[in-house]
């Protein structure tokens, strides 16, 4: 590993140890002003759902978007913190018998697995709404117009035409409702939904919370945009190719569930093609930043290069 990568790799993981904490915080077991109780088992399914694992690329990307602008960091992980609980939420109920029926997550029993199907559908749910309960915290932010600028964005993002909306696209396309055949867009427009959405508000939270110019803004979200879709095309692609013990989930399910993915209508050549293209976009994107953004194009080539 080379001096630089080594460096983008201690930014990355002090992000994470970061928001560790901050979640380790905030889902305490005390109740927050204005809660009644938080009950044990519920707290318990929660804290196993988000705490302990996971690499924190979507707070990374939050934090070094903002940090372009020289936003507080306490500000940018609260907001990151947020968005994780988003995810995490997403792998819970994606896991479920009802979606993808997965036993494993990040290399331990899925949420189901380890308590029941009734408290896990809970803990996602409660990870979600406590994800706009943390953005609309003014610790977040002391302006409320961009605490409510970033609560739409990431109820845009994780809704109805964002990943829950892509979600629904990708069980129909795995044939749930009837035959269904994908193209090419039919299957970008899913995986900028499902995946993208997120990581793509993960860089426009940066420009929000510093209240950015528009283009400055544009040129996050190109970036963002870029990326998601290289982290969807690297996870079909390690789905294939990948080792189960360094992937952290069964690896191969994509194509017996018939699932629409990357190599389903590129194939690997092809798909690989389009990964490279994406991080030479994603790099074209932060040009007007120059060296500022150094990590983030980092970050780009991190996405393509994953093995987990």
């Amino acid at each position: 590993m080379d001096a630089q990568n080594s460096a983008f790799l201690v930014r990355l993981d002090a992000v994470a140890a970061e928001t560790e904490t901050l979640l380790d915080r905030l889902l305490a077991a005390t109740p927050a002003a204005g809660e009644l109780s938080r009950p044990a088992r519920l707290v318990e399914a929660v804290r196993y759902a988000s705490l302990g694992g996971g690499k924190r690329f979507r707070p990374f990307l939050v934090v070094e978007s903002a940090n372009l602008f020289g936003v507080a960091r306490s500000n940018a992980l609260m907001a990151g913190a947020a968005l994780e609980c988003v995810h995490c939420y997403s792998l819970v109920h994606d896991d479920l018998p009802a979606m993808d029926n997965d036993e494993l997550r990040r290399g331990q029993p899925t949420a189901h697995r380890k308590f029941d199907e009734a408290t896990a559908i809970l803990a996602g749910d409660s990870l979600l709404t406590f994800a706009f309960d943390i953005l609309s915290r003014p610790e977040t932010h002391g302006n409320p117009a961009v605490r409510v600028e970033l609560v739409n964005a990431l109820a845009r993002a994780s809704g109805l035409g964002g990943m829950a909306g892509g979600q629904m696209l990708d069980l129909a396309a795995e044939g749930r409702f009837g035959a269904l055949t994908l193209g090419e867009t039919d299957v970008r427009m899913l995986q900028a939904m499902k995946t993208g959405a997120l990581l793509r508000f993960a860089c426009q939270a940066g420009g929000i919370l510093a209240a950015a110019k528009p283009a400055q803004r544009a040129a996050l979200e190109r970036y963002g945009a870029a990326v998601g879709e290289a982290f969807q095309i690297a996870d079909d692609l390690l789905d294939i190719e990948g080792d189960p013990a360094l992937v952290g989930k069964q690896t191969g399910k994509d194509a017996v569930a018939g699932k629409a993915t990357f190599v389903s209508v590129l194939g690997i050549a092809g798909a690989k093609a389009r990964l490279s293209q994406l991080v030479a976009e994603a790099e074209d994107a932060l040009a007007p930043f120059g060296s500022a953004a150094a990590t983030l194009v980092e970050g780009a080539h991190f996405v393509a290069d994953r093995h987990a």
